[in-house]
């Protein structure tokens, strides 16, 4: 019942608002959550209350630390043994006491942590471009952008399988697909197509921004500054039956993005007529610092986007969470988004239906869409946390970002790589150091238990003492009697 300077241990399915800020408000010296390895144990509707804490716990400020640990048989049996002792304070305190006094163990946490915490704010932000030039000099383009940087709790532990590594598989998936029709110029299209993969995503679509302004005011020639027909950005798309395009302004009519609304719509009614599309209206409040998705930054430079997303509220737990992993993937789901996509961009590029084409033709047939390789570009994207304060400074996060560049070479032209540095006087960002901490656990007993071994030890002295003193009165009275 008492927290002060206690540390509180929860399991995931423990952990809420309320005992969150019931903590905080007992100064508790710490919450340690245990997270389970396997998250797909876990029920759903555990998850989600779990995220929905996460996403609010994140929003208030503390000076009580959080540490989020990784489940081990070590960490269980202390967490059942801690959670029976928790259990027989409902008896008298009489049994309490003397309980505690003899059986009862406990545990000591410490962090071994010598030097303070420093900001950092000299992180490397980068974003990668690369390009499918089509036919003709003028020809309009498409970008198409997805950010691959991922946000939660704890960042040595955030993924973002479905937020947002499923719209960078589906990203990489179509520059595959696309260019094998570009590289025949029977069927390259009259378009260019732009690729882009963006950092600093989660906080407030930086890289993105940047990106936009290198091309647009410091570039003296960008296929932005030309006729762009749209940007498609991608963004969580890897689960669920509804499709959500969200725009900050409803499309008119014969404008590229109508065009393409309809494409899709044609996909979706002829081969998967379950999935629901929706269009969401939400406008650009200037007065807010920040922005709801990445194609808002097209829109306030008047660069007509939208963003393609599973989820409706832009809000949503699950874009920020340390449970969205590969648990939250179904990648049928996946390849269905990712041949919407693609199908819809073909037939709009091709302008296939003012030609009268079917609405269930095919121009990615059969196996065109590999299940394999989306699978191991989300196992490979999940493979390291990709919180963007890791993204740069560890050696197996900085492979991750040049392998997703080697990708573009792969597929694409003009591959250019964009590395922008924060402002060390007045950084738009400022993250911490030290985010992967060691915790070591003693396991104690409490003071009571020393003064109840020391009365024990007293007890034995003084009852070895009474018997030599009555052996030696003994030996005494036996040699008076007999001399």
């Amino acid at each position: 019942p008492v927290l002060n300077r206690r540390c509180v241990i929860m399991k995931v399915m423990d952990f809420t608002t309320e005992k969150y800020l019931e903590a905080q408000r007992q100064s508790a010296a710490a919450i340690m959550i245990l997270l389970p390895k396997n998250i797909s144990s876990v029920p759903h509707d555990n998850v989600q209350s779990f995220m929905v804490s996460e996403s609010e716990a994140l929003l208030k400020e503390t000076l009580m630390p959080v540490y989020v640990v990784p489940e081990d048989e070590q960490l269980l049996y202390m967490y059942e043994e801690v959670k029976q002792a928790a259990a027989t304070r409902t008896s008298s305190i009489f049994i309490r006491v003397l309980r505690s006094m003899v059986t009862a163990t406990a545990f000591q946490i410490l962090v071994s942590n010598n030097s303070p915490i420093k900001a950092i704010t000299d992180n490397t932000i980068v974003t990668l471009e690369g390009v499918l030039p089509g036919t003709g000099e003028d020809a309009p383009t498409i970008v198409i952008t997805a950010h691959y940087d991922s946000f939660g709790l704890a960042p040595w532990l955030s993924y973002g399988a479905d937020s947002n590594g499923s719209g960078v598989t589906i990203l990489l998936e179509l520059a595959r697909l696309f260019q094998k029709l570009y590289s025949s110029p029977s069927t390259r299209p009259p378009y260019n197509l732009m690729f882009s993969l963006t950092g600093g995503g989660k906080y407030n679509f930086l890289g993105t921004k940047r990106w936009i302004e290198e091309n647009l005011d410091h570039a003296e020639s960008s296929l932005l500054h030309d006729n762009v027909a749209f940007v498609l950005c991608l963004d969580t798309l890897a689960n669920s039956d509804k499709l959500y395009m969200h725009v900050s302004r409803p499309p008119k009519q014969d404008t590229p993005i109508q065009s393409f609304i309809q494409q899709m719509e044609e996909v979706v009614s002829s081969r998967f007529p379950w999935v629901k599309v929706g269009l969401v209206h939400k406008k650009i409040n200037l007065v807010e610092s920040t922005v709801a998705w990445e194609h808002e930054r097209y829109s306030l430079r008047r660069i007509p986007s939208f963003t393609l997303s599973h989820l409706e509220d832009p809000k949503s737990e699950l874009r920020g969470s340390i449970l969205d992993t590969m648990s939250q993937v179904d990648f049928r789901k996946l390849k269905r988004n990712g041949i919407i996509i693609a199908e819809a961009l073909a037939r709009y590029m091709y302008n296939l239906s003012d030609k009268g084409s079917p609405k269930d033709v095919q121009v990615f047939k059969g196996q065109l869409v590999r299940d394999g390789r989306m699978s191991n570009l989300m196992s490979f994207l999940t493979s390291v946390p990709r919180a963007s304060q890791l993204l740069d400074k560890e050696p197996s996060h900085i492979l991750l970002v040049n392998s997703l560049e080697h990708e573009f070479k792969r597929y694409l032209q003009q591959v250019h790589r964009h590395a922008f540095r924060q402002d060390k006087r007045d950084p738009d960002i400022t993250f911490f150091d030290q985010m992967d901490q060691p915790i070591v656990m003693y396991r104690v007993k409490p003071a009571a238990f020393d003064l109840f071994l020391g009365g024990c030890i007293a007890a034995y002295l003084g009852i070895v003492y009474y018997a030599i003193q009555k052996g030696t009165q003994t030996r005494d009275w036996i040699g008076f009697e007999h001399p």
